[in-house]
């Protein structure tokens, strides 16, 4: 079955100005040699037809055209000869280089090159002038220098697609990472939760069965008092468990939430940790003293966010004070970590990323806001922030 070939569009501009371009030599009388077998005008017309199109299939059958149009090149040195038909030659040849197979690629430079130095001694030998050596430099520039071209444009090509595909494996690369960063923060958050709604279920448990068990008016209403208070409180947490995704895998070991008061201890080890690279840290809070207890995932969203700020103060910041303060207003708790942005002397630890990210989707699953980034300072120099606002109102979150 016969397929035909469409030749593509830029082939057949080639094409169609090479033609033209050699019909106005040939109406002006315009030839590169004399004297031949073949003298009559016309003549001259035929290898150019043929090779002209030939430049209709240099991109998609290069072989076929680069044969034919050698065999035509051949034909017009037996004519008055044309300077249009020579100058597709050297384009087929080109385009034979860079659109045919990666073993023509190869094998097309070393090819002309030994024929042009080949030539050039036959040619050198048979006449016996220097001016022979005219001859070597004519077939090197219609032959090995189009092919060289080629090779060189392909080989850049080659680099960019590569370049290309290393980019974009990257990207994936980096999305990977940060999908994975997000479903590890989500399946941490799952257990921390599951192990506080499993404590309050845990103490209404034992209460009930106290209740049950003594005949106790005091004592009952006693219980059912904490059962209350362990529902309310369970129920508000379970309602955060909504849209967490856990991985599969051996659960954790249960362990005790952190809070908002264990942060004394988290930067007095922080001091401790970051006194060798001259890092001072510092807790500003200005919540009124007896304010109302923060919901557990709030606390434990906030304590998560310090401890992973300070953790990259201690790996990137440069020396000085990092400041951890807290505030409640409006029933939004504000988190903000500061530290000095630059570099330190000695080495650094590598980061992720993923520290970012997982403190950014705690913040979101809360409904809260999340930004991070350096900063100027007044004096000149440049700060890292990182601020958290999170909503603390049942109403005001986002299930």
């Amino acid at each position: 079955m016969f397929t035909s070939i469409r030749p593509h569009r830029d082939d057949v501009a080639l094409a169609v100005s090479g033609l033209l371009g050699g019909l106005l030599l040939w109406l002006l009388g315009l030839h590169t040699q004399g004297g031949r077998p073949f003298s009559a005008p016309w003549v001259t017309l035929v290898p150019l037809t043929v090779i002209a199109a030939t430049e209709l299939l240099r991109r998609s059958a290069p072989r076929t055209a680069l044969t034919v149009a050698v065999l035509a090149l051949i034909a017009d040195q037996f004519t008055r000869g044309s300077l249009a038909t020579v100058l597709m030659f050297t384009d087929v040849m080109y385009a034979a280089v860079l659109y045919g197979t990666p073993a023509a690629a190869r094998r097309l430079p070393v090819a002309t090159l030994l024929i042009t130095v080949a030539s050039t001694i036959g040619f050198l030998a048979w006449f016996r002038r220097p001016e022979a050596l005219l001859i070597g430099v004519v077939i090197g520039l219609v032959s090995f220098i189009p092919a060289i071209t080629g090779v060189s444009v392909r080989n850049h090509r080659t680099a960019a697609e590569a370049a290309r595909l290393a980019a974009t494996q990257t990207a994936r690369l980096a999305e990977m990472d940060r999908v994975q960063a997000v479903i590890a923060e989500r399946a941490r958050m799952a257990r921390e939760l599951h192990d506080m709604v499993a404590g309050r279920l845990s103490a209404v448990a034992i209460h009930s069965t106290a209740a049950l068990s003594i005949d106790d008016p005091e004592t009952s209403r006693n219980a059912l008092k904490v059962i209350r208070e362990n529902s309310v409180e369970g129920l508000a947490e379970m309602r955060r468990l909504i849209g967490l995704l856990r991985e599969g895998g051996e659960d954790s070991a249960p362990a005790a939430a952190p809070t908002l008061a264990s942060l004394d201890a988290l930067i007095e080890q922080a001091n401790t940790n970051g006194a060798p690279s001259g890092l001072v840290c510092a807790l500003e809070d200005t919540r009124a003293e007896g304010s109302a207890e923060l919901p557990t995932p709030v606390e434990l969203a906030a304590y998560r966010i310090v401890q992973e700020s300070l953790t990259n103060a201690l790996k990137h910041a440069a020396p000085g004070p990092v400041t951890v303060r807290l505030d409640l207003t409006g029933g939004v708790l504000a988190v903000e970590v500061t530290s000095v942005f630059g570099s330190r002397p000695g080495p650094t630890a590598p980061g992720s990323g993923a520290g970012l990210v997982g403190m950014r989707e705690r913040v979101a699953l809360l409904g809260g806001t999340f930004g991070a980034g350096a900063e100027p300072d007044g004096d000149g120099t440049k700060i890292w922030r990182v601020r958290a606002e999170v909503p603390v109102r049942e109403r005001e979150m986002r299930e």
